[in-house]
Parts: structure tokens; sequence; C-alpha cells
């Protein structure tokens, strides 16, 4: 198949915008909790009465300090209650939010608030408001400057207090489904961030026919909650939020991802939001915590008798009576505690910004939690298909979610066309008309679709390398295999027109002491001695082969280096959802990649001092 497509099932109301889903989920439930605030060991909920009141009074302060409709308000905060706040807030006086991560440097904050014509700002610490102030002289029309850690939303709400009901009513309606809604930056993985213009009717038709779809996942008849932690300035995040607000979902929120599980504890979310790596992470932590208890070998059993009964399970069929036996003893010894640590209450989880692998999916899939895997962009206002908890099909990205379809181009791209595209990237008509073709957007990345219509992601088009012997190679296809190793920060293949394929790795940080430790190595190690110890080399060598075993020899990898650094967000070579800076990464590491070609033997991983 080269097309699929999901027909709308919610008539489109093109006089609808995004504060109308808050308006509406108060009309119909008005003490249906939508959040909760993090109090101590415990939470608070704030229900959609209480919300709606609090962005009311929020946005006639926006109205007494002068935002006027359609003005563009900037927000660097981290995934936080107030985040939510301040994004509905500005939808009911009549503004626009654009989001900067709140990791990013001044630079990245002076061009996305320069870019987009931000006016007023909300910062979160004292640490944001410097990395603004340090281009504040560059941003002449950004009037307004708010710090959340100071307590100016209060400040705010004061100031606002003599503003009618009324103009805010009058506001909450002036923008229509066609209307900006957000402008969203690009990672920038491939040069400079591009402003999406993402409308009302992105946000409001996408929520409403996803809601359907997805009933089971968002169901406030199911309890349905989840604790987000990503960040909401990432549209994976943004979209779920605001799909949250209109199912009634219940959502707790923690920046700080050391204290995850301590959260997951006490919130106990029915379902959750994550990136692939998060996924490995919890994997690779089980699997080394068993290890350190001498039960290791335990782990590795469970895990591969929850991969072989998660296959049975989707073949479909009878499951083998021993298989059904030892299944149910590591449930109970060992999947039963996973499951604990994550809050106990986990039925599904929702992976998106990178493929999450069959392995994991069966493994998560057995534990009880069905990762609902999809595929998307900033472009896409996050999800074009997903698994449904009614139908999926793991190592897939599922299929288009209601008004949304999918094609596959002559030369294997992905273009999409529906409720979740875009309008246009801002201020820059040159990119957006090269980024249609006849009304599709050309998303950039490979991919094919099965006989039932699911979609699989097969690389990235601008991505591909062509080996000096004309071999087409998706880096993607060995990069997710061999990041899925725990002694795996990131890695980097190259080889385009070179005599064969090689590969930048690097080591992570987090799991290297661990796994020192557990072979009986000085937990201590420094990244630097680690990067050339003959254990390290030939872990991540195994990590390398097993990723070869995937392809043909003529696309496999014949040697690596693991540089002794970390990949970083800071360090210019990731971007704020942990994606590679592919052509920055080459750029500064190009002596390296040349040292490749020469002086060792090819299928030799070595490290560099």
């Amino acid at each position: 198949m080269n097309h699929a497509e999901t027909p709308a099932v919610v008539p489109v109301d093109p006089s609808a915008n995004s504060a109308d889903l808050l308006a509406l989920r108060v009309a119909e439930t008005p003490e249906r909790v939508l959040f909760a605030k993090p109090a101590g060991d415990g939470w608070n909920d704030v229900t959609a009465a209480e919300f709606e009141a609090e962005v009311i009074a929020l946005a006639k302060g926006l109205v007494a300090s002068g935002v006027q409709p359609g003005d563009k308000i900037g927000i660097m905060c981290r995934t936080r209650y107030e985040w939510s706040l301040i994004d509905f807030a500005a939808w009911y006086a009549g503004a626009v939010l654009v989001p900067v991560y709140d990791t990013s440097s001044p630079a990245q904050v002076q061009w996305n608030l320069s870019d987009a014509g931000a006016s007023a700002v909300f910062l979160e610490t004292a640490d944001h408001f410097a990395r603004f102030d340090e281009v504040a002289a560059d941003l002449p029309l950004v009037t307004n400057v708010w710090q959340i850690d100071l307590g100016d939303l209060e400040k705010i709400v004061a100031a606002g207090s003599e503003v009618p009901d009324e103009e805010i009513a009058r506001r909450r309606s002036l923008a229509n489904a066609d209307d900006l809604a957000t402008i969203i930056y690009t990672s920038g993985s491939m040069g400079r961030p591009k402003g999406c213009v993402i409308t009302h009717a992105n946000f409001v038709e996408l929520s409403r026919n996803a809601a359907v779809a997805l009933d089971e996942l968002v169901s406030d008849s199911n309890g349905a909650s989840t604790l987000l932690f990503i960040p909401l300035a990432h549209v994976f995040a943004r979209f779920i939020s605001v799909l949250c607000v209109h199912g009634g979902v219940r959502v707790g929120h923690q920046p700080d991802t050391r204290n995850l599980l301590p959260s997951l504890g006490t919130f106990k979310p029915s379902f959750l939001l994550a990136v692939p790596r998060v996924f490995e992470k919890v994997y690779n932590s089980a699997e080394q915590n068993a290890e350190s208890g001498g039960k290791g070998g335990i782990f590795r059993k469970a895990a591969h008798v929850a991969i072989e009964y998660s296959k049975a399970q989707e073949a479909g069929g009878s499951i083998p009576l021993g298989l059904r036996l030892q299944f149910a003893l590591y449930n109970r010894l060992v999947f039963a505690k996973l499951r604990a640590a994550m809050g106990g209450n986990v039925r599904y989880a929702v992976s998106g910004s990178a493929p999450l692998g069959a392995r994991l999916g069966h493994f998560f899939h057995s534990m009880g939690i069905k990762v609902l895997e999809g595929y998307g962009l900033t472009e896409t206002t996050a999800p074009a298909t997903v698994n449904l908890p009614q139908r999926s099909k793991i190592g897939t990205v599922g299929i288009p979610l209601p008004g949304v379809a999918i094609r596959i181009a002559d030369d294997g791209e992905i273009l999409v066309k529906g409720n979740d595209v875009f309008k246009e990237y801002w201020n820059n008509p040159e990119q957006t008309a090269a980024a249609f073709e006849d009304g599709w957007f050309k998303t950039g990345d490979l991919g094919s679709i099965d006989e039932d219509g699911f979609l699989s992601i097969t690389g990235r088009k601008k991505e591909i390398i062509v080996t000096a012997g004309g071999k087409n190679v998706a880096p993607a296809v060995l990069e997710d295999h061999i990041r899925a190793n725990l002694l795996v920060g990131q890695v980097v293949v190259v080889g385009d027109q070179k005599p064969f394929i090689g590969a930048l790795v690097t080591l992570d940080p987090e799991m290297l002491p661990v796994w020192l430790n557990n072979n009986g190595l000085d937990a201590g190690m420094e990244l630097e001695v680690a990067a050339q110890h003959p254990a390290v080399l030939a872990e991540v060598q195994k990590a390398v082969d097993a990723a070869n075993a995937q392809v043909s020899r003529a696309e496999s990898i014949r040697k690596f280096v693991i540089l002794p650094i970390e990949f970083t967000e800071a360090s210019g070579h990731l971007t704020p959802k942990l994606s590679i800076k592919r052509n920055e990464i080459m750029k500064d590491f190009n002596t390296q990649v040349e040292g490749l070609y020469s002086n060792a033997p090819s299928t030799e991983g070595f490290s560099l001092r």
C-alpha cells in the first residue's frame, strides 16, 4: 500500500477555538478534576471550574498589563501547572503563546522571540531571566517581562481585578478555527529553527477526533490520569495537555526526572507520555539493578519470556502451556515490582519522537503496559499516526488518526494531509512552499504502509548515506539498535561517499558507573578512561554486532570510535528533544570521522584520547 486514511468522526466547527475546549469542559463537568498540583508528599486537585477561574483571573491581568488580541507572548518554563495556566490565560485574553525550551541558549531565546515578534515573556527562574537578559537589548518589542518564581503571576492577577468578565468573554471568542493559536519552533536539527503556525483548528479538530480514537486512554469515565514530565514547549506534550483538558483527564506535572519515580508512586497515572529513551532507561536500570543484586540472569530470562509471550499474544491462537507457566512466575517475581515502581496503575504509554523498537514494545506489553507508538512532527501538531488501544501492531507507528491521511511518495517519503497539518512557517513563504506538494506536507521522513494501513518509519530522507560503492544506507536502523544498549548514550552513523559505514559513539554517563560496578570494574572510572577500556569496547562491539545483524554486509558498521565526551544540548549536539544534530556533529568531529577510514583495520572499534 502507498496510501492510508481515516475519515474524521467529528464534524468540523469553523468558529471554534482552543479556549472553547476548556469552556465546554467546564460547562459539561465543572467538578471534574483537570489538574493536580504537588503538595508535600501528595497532590492538591484542581477542578475544571477552579482552573477556569484562575485562567480568567490571569487573563484579566494580561489585559490590564496592555496585552492586545493577537499579541505574541513568549514562555520559558519547565513542565509545571503554571505552564498550562498561562497557555489558556493567553487564549482567553486573545493572545498567542510562543514557547521557548527552558534549556535554550540566549541566542535561541533571542531568535524565537524576535522572529515571532513577541511583546512579552514569562520566565520561570532567575537562570532563565539571566539568559533572557543577555539578549534583552536585541528584543526592543518585549516590554513586559514576568518571572514566575518571583510571584509575578499573583501580581498580574491583582492588577486585573477591575477588568470586567465581559471583556474576557469577548476576547476569548475573537479567534476562529483558521486563526493562529501558537507559534512552535522546530528543534533546529537540520538548521535554523522555523516557526510553525499552529491554528486553533489544529488543536480543536485534532483533539476532538483523537479523543474518540483514544477513548479508552483519555476517557474521563475511565478515571484517566497522566503525569507529564517531558517539556511542554514541545508540541508532543503541549497537544496531550490540550487533549486532556478536552477529555477531562487529571494531569500532574513533574519537571525533575530525578523525582519521577516518587511522583509516579503518589500520583498513580493511568497512562504516560514519553520518548523511547525513557523506556530504554527504565529497562536498562531494572536490568542493572537486578545484576547488582545477583539476579541479572533471572531478569534477562524474564525479559526473554516476556517478549516471547507478547509475540505469541499478538500472533493469536493458544499460547503454549510452558510459556504461560513461565510468564506467570516472572510476572509475580519481576514484572509486578516494575509496575509498582511506575505507580501500579499505568495501563498505556504513548511513545513518540523516535522509533521505540519491537523488543521494548513487547517487553512492556507483557508487563501490562501497552506502548502506543505514534508518529508526527511539529508541523503535524504532534500526532499523524498512532497505535490505538483497540488496534495496534508492535514495531509500527500505527494508523492515521481520524481526519488524517498519509501517502508514500515514489521516493519513499511520507506525505501527510489533514486536520493536524500546520498552516505555514512564520514569515517564511519560501520554506512553506517547499514543504508542500499538491496540498500534502512533505515530512522528510521515509516509510512504508503495510496491508492493514500501519505505518513504519525506515529513515530520514536528508540523512540517507550513499557509500562510495553507491549503497544507500538509512542511519536510523543502525542507530536505534545500538542506542538500546545501556552503555550507549548516542550514536551517529557515518560513511557518506566513504568505502564503508562507520559510527561515532558516546557513553551514557548515568549507566556507565552502574555497569562498571556490576562487571567488577572501578565504578568511579573517568569517561576518558572508560572510552579506552577493553571491556567497554567489547560491550559496545556487541551492540554494533546486534545492529549489523539487522542489515546487509554492505550496510553494516565496519568501524566505530568511542568519543570521550557526552553529546548534550548545551554542547550544541542535541536538540531539546534529545535528537542528534547530525550536521553539527559531522562538522565538530570531522577529524575523528576521517580517522575511521585510516590507520585501523575494519570491523574493529577503537577509542580516541
